[in-house]
């Protein structure tokens, strides 16, 4: 094992995930390769001019949700890699396990986007189906 991903949107769930993950890398001398996906949505105003989040705000945005979800996290001198992109949180988590030969996926049962998900978020739920690596889910 050579690569984990650990998707964040620095929720609890998630933070439990990346210490778990971190965890495994030591154990197999591991990268973990840390995720923010910034969904970026279309907004239509009320005269139908377009608007659609700058590159800067989904910079400004990752950079935050990367240094909240590594917040007091001792990374044991695990080389940890962050990434911030956008798009469809679930196809671009499954496009970087390809692109990026990622061995094991770790990831929060549910994050902020999560009342309406029961048991499972929508977004792990389908990476799970989806991924061609193992995939952990943590509670």
């Amino acid at each position: 094992m050579n690569k984990i991903l650990v998707p964040t949107d620095a929720s609890e769930s998630a933070r439990r995930a990346l210490i778990t993950a971190l965890d495994f890398a030591q154990k197999f001398n591991a990268q973990v390769e840390l995720l923010f996906v910034m969904h970026q949505p279309i907004v239509y105003n009320s005269c139908l001019d377009m608007f659609i989040i700058s590159p800067d705000q989904i910079e400004q945005e990752g950079k935050f949700a990367l240094d909240t979800a590594m917040a007091g996290i001792n990374t044991g001198g695990i080389t940890v890699i962050r990434k911030i992109l956008s798009g469809k949180p679930d196809r671009v988590i499954l496009k970087e396990i390809e692109d990026e030969r990622i061995d094991m996926v770790v990831m929060g049962k549910c994050g902020y986007g999560a009342i309406t998900d029961c048991l499972l978020g929508s977004v792990s739920q389908r990476v799970l189906y989806g991924a061609k690596c193992s995939v952990l889910i943590v509670k």
